[in-house]
């Protein structure tokens, strides 16, 4: 039995336990998630989505088979060996190429599929939901039997197939986030679950694909959880219980939750009770990473440095000169959206961080600051709460300490604290 079969188990049983799953491309984020495994020795799920990493580089320049070296790279300096590690592929299907007719983002989509399982990735969330080419809305079953067709893609070149195992369904925002604020968030009902699940059995049977059915671990459905560009919409228990309750009825599966980012730790945890076995976060970790960036920016503000690295000024010139990660996102008066580009829970800023002027930036940072260890008060200004007696006075420690924030609460509110490692 792996290690995700019996935590599934476990929680099935009642047992408040899960996993979460970090979906990001950001070195330094990536960096910390490994140190924390590190020390931790806990099973560790990173993802990278469909349009980030594909076979024409995504909006990372990288495929799957660069990001897996990548991260091989770092996970052997950082001292983890690559089995404590899951690697998932989320959004696995059409969605790059969704303007294409579908025929044309069908094969594409084959061709990423089988792109991420033959670099090594096990986790794999198929999904097929988006309309391609201008077609109507694709009903269940078409979604299903699309999935089906990429299952056996990845079955057929993955190279051992009894290691993958698949999440399937898709009620969630598209991959990347939404694009306005939500009105209203409308958890799954018990029918649109069956429906979910009762195709994608039907599709899987039609074609052949019996043994890999038992590997679907998790259904996606929407708890009534999200998050716009400044608002955060809480996990309320009561109303996903039949949800929750019926999940049960379905031997084998869990859910997985999506954009549970900004989610109170409490309601992260409720998730989890509730059979929301993965917890995706992916904002939250950059969102922390640019606020140790603009902590350590003021600090520098703070010295006299003969050469400032001028950190966010060089950030908000290149999102003005490059706006299309966010132009589509943010909208209001001219002062809303600067202090959205910087300051917004969609975290677009993400986007930029891979950027040449703004990667200079951040290292002539770090530089700056690394050079002497830094006073303690004007840490403790710029990041509040650290205890005294404890306080990192290096830029590389008070980065990574930050966005642990992120990863140390995820793995609590998943039953699985520092100490069970």
């Amino acid at each position: 039995m792996t290690v995700v079969e019996d935590l599934i188990n476990r929680n099935r049983s009642g047992e408040p336990v899960g996993l979460p799953c970090f979906c990001t491309a950001n070195e330094h984020v990536l960096r910390a998630i490994l140190a924390y495994a590190k020390t931790t020795g806990l099973p560790t799920v990173i993802e990278a989505t469909c349009n980030q990493v594909n076979q024409e580089g995504g909006y990372t320049g990288m495929t799957a088979a660069d990001f897996m070296a990548w991260l091989r790279g770092m996970a052997e300096e950082a001292g983890v060996p690559m089995d404590q590690l899951i690697l998932g592929g989320d959004h696995l299907g059409p969605n790059p190429w969704r303007s294409e007719p579908v025929d044309v983002a069908m094969q594409k989509a084959r061709e990423l599929v089988k792109s991420y399982v033959q670099a090594g990735f096990r986790k794999i969330h198929l999904d097929a939901s988006m309309a391609c080419g201008g077609e109507p809305n694709p009903s269940f079953a078409q979604i299903a039997e699309r999935a089906a067709d990429l299952c056996a893609v990845a079955e057929a070149h993955a190279p051992n197939p009894a290691d993958l195992i698949y999440i399937i369904g898709t009620e969630v925002p598209i991959p990347g986030g939404e694009t306005e604020e939500p009105a209203a968030l409308d958890v799954t009902s018990v029918d649109r679950l069956y429906d979910t699940i009762e195709t994608h059995r039907a599709a899987f049977e039609a074609r052949g694909l019996q043994e890999a059915w038992g590997r679907i671990v998790s259904v996606v459905t929407q708890p009534g959880v999200d998050f716009g560009h400044t608002s955060i919409y809480p996990f309320v228990p009561e109303k996903a219980k039949p949800l929750s309750d019926a999940i049960l009825s379905q031997p084998g599966l869990t859910f997985e939750a999506h954009s549970t980012d900004y989610q109170p730790t409490s309601a992260l945890a409720s998730l989890v009770r509730s059979h929301f076995f993965f917890l995706k976060v992916g904002p939250e970790l950059t969102f922390r990473f640019r606020e140790a960036v603009v902590a350590l920016a003021q600090i520098e503000s703070q010295l006299q440095i003969a050469e400032p690295s001028r950190m966010t000024q060089v950030l908000t010139e290149r999102m003005s000169d490059e706006p299309r990660h966010w132009k589509d996102y943010y909208s209001g008066s001219e002062a809303d959206v600067a202090r959205l580009q910087m300051f917004s829970y969609s975290d677009r800023i993400r986007y930029y961080w891979t950027d040449p002027a703004v990667a200079a930036a951040l290292s002539k940072l770090t530089a700056n600051l690394g050079a002497h260890p830094l006073p303690q008060t004007l840490v403790s200004q710029a990041f509040m709460g650290l205890e005294f007696g404890e306080i990192p006075t290096t830029p590389g420690a008070l980065i990574e300490g930050h966005i642990l924030r992120c990863v140390a609460r995820y793995f609590e509110a998943a039953g699985l604290p520092a100490s069970t490692g």
